[in-house]
């Protein structure tokens, strides 16, 4: 018996799996790293995001069990991002559909 079933209306897995595959939770996953990074190198990385909508993405994905968040050692201190065990899994799989749909773009039309 699966303990999980994203196709079922009121499965709580539904609502992560439209966090991981929503346009800022996707492309978050995909730039995050077992190594612990900085808010601001996540926002250079991830072109478009607004610091708004990066805090809101990081929340999000920390409390699906996705992220952890961690304070620097460093003074002053800061928060630092990092993949869990199930975020790193969930990140291999959203790599491999970012390079799926690299791979299959169409070529553009030449007139």
């Amino acid at each position: 018996m699966i303990p999980f079933n994203v196709f079922a209306k009121n499965c709580p897995s539904r609502q992560v799996f439209s966090h991981v595959t929503g346009r800022w939770g996707s492309l978050v996953l995909g730039r995050l790293t077992p190594e612990p990074q900085r808010f601001c190198e996540l926002r250079v990385q991830i072109e478009g995001i607004s610091d708004r909508m990066l805090t809101q993405t990081l929340k999000t994905l920390v409390n699906d069990g996705l992220v952890a968040r961690t304070m620097s050692d460093g003074r002053p201190s800061h928060p630092e991002y990092a993949l869990t065990a199930a975020g790193a899994e969930v990140s291999r799989a959203v790599r491999a559909l970012v390079v799926a749909v690299q791979d299959n773009m169409p070529a553009p039309a030449v007139d």
